[in-house]
């Protein structure tokens, strides 16, 4: 007997929580490929960083709705699948949309708001269907069917530890089977973490209208589970006329720099942006870093860059002046409590800032090791979103490309940022003598609402004299 099938709708998932829309970069599916669980669909770019969205279920694709390019809001429609349907369930959607359609029938007049709770979800449970890949993961592994599991998080939603309480107590997956048929009726028609709109065919008895009406009344399922990708593409040139004759030509504006330029303006429009400029005496930094470098790389297998030794400064700066460490909240200010370093690290076409997180528990070596690692992943595209999110401070290395001077732009929506310029040997007096030294130059913007002159000033001393502090007995471990 032939297969049944029906139609999935897969919406855009929520990938964080402060996402409210994603670009479509690329579809790596085209109508009628076989879907396998897991793979990837499509390619995503959002504010943070590009990402794959995974198929939770096996399939085959069918119609793109969203055209690359086209940013979209979480929880709309992208594509629909085509994915297997068992005699038993096919009868159970005829079943549950009849049964649905009667009861909006009968109670349209009367009781309106309960009419559209009937349809499959939960009020008090809004977050019953949400999923996160931890919970997916465990479910996978078990074998289970998660809409047996009853959640004990926000708004119903199934924690890990839900998962792991039910394989404790003997849960597999003949037993979810068994107990999602029963939970059918009390949530939508659909286990998986995609929104599941029952596209009506005809041997379900069901036409494509009164299948998408029928399934409105549901509440979209967001699935936060994604996959990272390459590095961003280099913008395509185009040539007007051939190049001939012409003086100018184009160059498509990529999602992440239409996204980069927004969030720039953003900053530059909301921050009143002040800005400052100390030179520091690195000789000493200079000579312990050259005493060290070699061990370390053997030791490591990485390079000790004088951003690490810089970073442990500004934390330690920031520490006597926690003030740099803030937000400006309109009625007050938020002074974080964890110091998180922002780095700023720059692609071919795109500039990302990965976060290391708790950075003041972290000594030279660790730093490095977060430097390498967060750089390389950066380049690599392989950057979680995780690893783009809670910033509160951000330095930048523009030495590494020459710069003795900038004007760095404020990471919204952190009050300052500070760059690294390059190290410059200079003739210097000290006690009346002409001697020449390693200097650098340390630039910072501020957010003049929360930071004045003396406090950005005192904190630049600081960073100053920690740098400057180095001896050739300093420990990197």
């Amino acid at each position: 007997m032939a297969e049944r099938m029906k139609w999935i709708e897969v919406i855009m998932p929520q990938l964080a929580e402060s996402l409210v829309s994603a670009t479509i970069g690329k579809w790596l599916k085209k109508p009628g490929d076989r879907v396998e669980q897991y793979e990837p669909i499509c390619e995503v770019i959002t504010d943070k960083v590009n990402a794959e969205i995974p198929s939770t279920v096996d399939g085959i694709m069918g119609d793109l709705l969203v055209e690359e390019g086209t940013t979209i809001a979480v929880g709309e429609a992208i594509c629909r699948m085509q994915v297997a349907a068992s005699d038993e369930e096919a009868a159970e959607q005829v079943t549950q949309v009849s049964q649905q359609q009667e009861q909006v029938q009968q109670h349209a007049s009367h009781t309106p708001v309960a009419a559209s709770n009937t349809a499959g979800h939960d009020p008090n449970q809004p977050m019953r269907n949400r999923y996160s890949p931890a919970v997916q993961s465990l479910a996978a592994e078990h074998g289970l069917n998660l809409q047996s599991i009853q959640g004990t998080g926000a708004g119903g939603r199934i924690t890990r530890k839900d998962v792991l309480t039910f394989v404790a107590q003997g849960g597999n997956a003949a037993g979810s089977s068994a107990q999602a048929s029963s939970l059918a009726a009390q949530h939508a028609p659909s286990a998986s973490p995609f929104s599941g709109v029952n596209r009506g065919n005809g041997e379900m008895g069901l036409t494509a209208g009164e299948a998408i009406s029928a399934s409105d009344a549901g509440v979209p399922v967001r699935h936060s589970g994604i996959h990272l990708t390459e590095s961003p593409k280099i913008p395509q040139i185009e040539v007007e006329g051939g190049g001939q004759g012409r003086s100018e030509y184009f160059i498509d504006v990529t999602p992440v720099r239409n996204a980069i330029a927004r969030n720039m303006r953003q900053s530059v429009s909301e921050i009143p942006h002040a800005w400052t400029m100390i030179e520091v005496d690195v000789t000493n930094l200079v000579m312990l870093r050259n005493k060290l470098k070699d061990e370390f790389k053997r030791k490591e297998g990485i390079n000790l860059t004088y951003l690490s030794f810089m970073m442990k400064g500004v934390v330690n700066a920031i520490k006597d002046y926690p003030i740099m460490n803030s937000v400006w909240a309109v009625d007050k200010i938020i002074v974080k409590r964890d110091i998180n370093l922002s780095m700023a690290v720059g692609t071919e076409d795109s500039v990302l800032t990965p976060v290391i997180k708790h950075a003041d528990q972290r000594n030279i070596a660790g730093l490095a090791r977060e430097v390498d690692e967060l750089a390389r992943k950066t380049r690599e595209g392989t950057l979680k979103l995780d690893h783009m999110q809670g910033g509160t401070f951000t330095v930048n290395n523009t030495g590494s490309f020459g710069s003795i001077l900038s004007q760095p732009i404020i990471n919204y929506p952190q009050a300052a940022i500070l760059t690294f310029e390059s190290i410059v040997k200079k003739p210097v007096v000290i006690n009346d003598m002409i001697a020449v030294r390693s200097m650098a130059n340390l630039c910072l913007s501020l957010d003049h609402r929360i930071l004045d002159g003396v406090i950005s000033g005192r904190f630049l001393q600081r960073v100053k004299e920690n740098l400057e502090g180095y001896t050739m007995e300093t420990k990197v471990y």
